[in-house]
């Protein structure tokens, strides 16, 4: 599955065209590499995004078989490796 769509499955981002403008932006990266909207997502895949004044660290659990997924499914697709703030210097 295509890293948006992932991101937008799994409700890390609300649409798929604020998950592709992160991933332009070079605030996501996968398995330690900047990631393109485009890079595939399988289990076990480390992604890092740093938001605003937050950097998230997950791991892929497993990847969604279709587009929509309920609330629950979502979050069951990756676990929160770490999660700290950044300064806003």
């Amino acid at each position: 599955m295509r890293l948006d769509l992932f991101l937008k499955a799994s409700r890390l981002c609300s649409r798929r065209t604020i998950a592709q403008k992160i991933c332009e932006a070079g605030r996501v990266s996968v398995n330690g590499s900047s990631a393109k909207s485009s890079h595939t997502v399988k289990a076990g895949d480390e992604i890092l995004i740093r938001r605003h004044d937050k950097l998230i660290t997950l791991r892929v659990l497993s990847v969604p078989t279709a587009r929509q997924t309920s609330r629950e499914e979502a979050s069951a697709l990756y676990e929160v490796v770490s999660e700290e703030l950044l300064d806003e210097d």
